[in-house]
């Protein structure tokens, strides 16, 4: 098939959505599908605050990139841009001649989705990747009409696609309550299970390279306000006593770094905390840091699914997080543990408890790999492969 996917989250943006969306993409064109990419073009110093040279990523012979022309607007990673539709760019997706279109996003770029699914009389695939209820609260607007009105649009879009996934089951009902009835089914992100493999190069050689201790608890991801950072080092500092010799390990790049780095001075933890920057996935950097971590944690309470820990169960790492949305479902089918969203102590008792017990930790990592492998890229892959074809079958009847 030729598949035309348009997002607002691509490459150089530090985002689950763009990790997710071109993992699927390598795993498709590999089995002989056609893959367009309809994504906003980002400014120079987009690239070069994360070390990229400014060229399309080489994905795969079958994968292609259209850039639309974009504004910058910050947004929770700090490099976020906004497309002005116009709908004039439905020449472009005529030219690459699809056979479905697959939106994974509302606004600019995911109305020019829209659009050309109509004019050019495509079946339209949406994901919907986004707990709107929970970003809105980090969002300079906070009232409860915004909200309503937000969440009523997200209704309307989602209701004019012909089948609808999203990686929470949870995510569906909060649509639900403003008016989505749309054909819908969960459908996980998929995890490279090779490149995040246990067996993955020498632990303790990556521990040395890392400067890793010999107990590491890591977080990776955005550093943003609604990713709740600060409450693994308030959860870090509250026990520390019981952990001695303990790491904790933060690797990403964010507008929260600055505060982070001064919280931890402020708990007195500094010397604890190690800040590792931004870790490439195409260089193996980010996987090396997996394999030589002990523990993941994660207390964001606006997860979809959480990539960065489900690459750390594939890397038979034990998690921790956050009960809420779709890093809860995910966690809990997988073996691990959880505590309600801002519950500290609660945390901070989970690293007590598998700092005394590697067994406990080597157990929580075999359940984790196993899980794992049920959301490999391959068998994504082969959800969506159905899924594209019964929905172009039913849409052309």
């Amino acid at each position: 098939m030729r598949i035309a996917v348009f997002s607002d989250n691509f490459y150089p943006e530090l985002s689950g959505v763009s990790d997710s969306i071109i993992t699927a993409a390598r795993e498709l064109a590999r089995r002989g599908h056609t893959i367009r990419f309809f994504v906003p073009k980002y400014a120079p110093r987009d690239y070069r605050a994360l070390g990229f040279s400014i060229r399309e990523p080489a994905l795969h012979e079958r994968i292609s990139v259209t850039r639309f022309a974009s504004l910058p607007y910050g947004g929770p990673s700090g490099q976020a841009r906004i497309v002005v539709p116009t709908g004039l760019r439905t020449r472009l997706v005529r030219e690459f001649k699809p056979d479905l279109i697959h939106t994974h996003s509302i606004f600019g770029v995911g109305l020019e989705a829209l659009a050309a699914a109509r004019l050019l009389h495509h079946p339209l695939v949406g994901t919907n990747h986004t707990p709107l209820a929970e970003f809105i609260k980090y969002s300079p607007i906070r009232l409860p009409w915004f909200t309503s009105l937000l969440l009523s649009y997200d209704a309307w879009y989602y209701n004019r696609c012909a089948f609808v996934s999203s990686p929470a089951a949870a995510i569906f009902k909060e649509m639900e309550r403003y008016g989505f009835r749309a054909p819908r089914r969960a459908i996980s992100n998929p995890i490279d299970t090779a490149l995040f493999h246990p067996s993955a190069g020498d632990r303790n050689a990556f521990k040395r390279e890392l400067g890793f201790a010999p107990f590491t608890i890591l977080y990776a991801g955005r550093l943003a306000p609604e990713k709740r950072i600060d409450l693994l080092l308030e959860a870090f500092a509250a026990r520390k006593a019981d952990f001695p010799g303990a790491a904790l390990a933060i690797a990403g790049k964010g507008p929260s770094e600055a505060g982070l780095r001064a919280k931890a001075e402020q708990l007195g933890i500094e010397k604890q905390v190690q800040f590792l920057g931004f870790l490439p996935k195409d260089t193996g950097a980010l996987a090396r840091a997996y394999r030589a971590c002990d523990l993941f944690a994660s207390m964001s309470p606006v997860e979809t699914q959480s990539t960065v820990a489900m690459q750390a169960l594939s890397s038979g790492i034990p998690a921790v997080g956050s009960d809420a949305w779709g890093i809860g479902e995910y966690l809990r089918a997988a073996g691990q543990l959880t505590v309600a969203p801002g519950d500290v102590q609660g945390l901070a008792a989970h690293f007590a408890a598998l700092f005394k017990n590697p067994q406990l930790r080597a157990a929580l990592g075999a359940k984790g790999r196993a899980f794992a492998e049920t959301i490999s890229a391959p068998a994504i892959a082969d959800e969506w492969e159905r899924v594209y074809e019964n929905t172009a079958a039913e849409y052309h009847r």
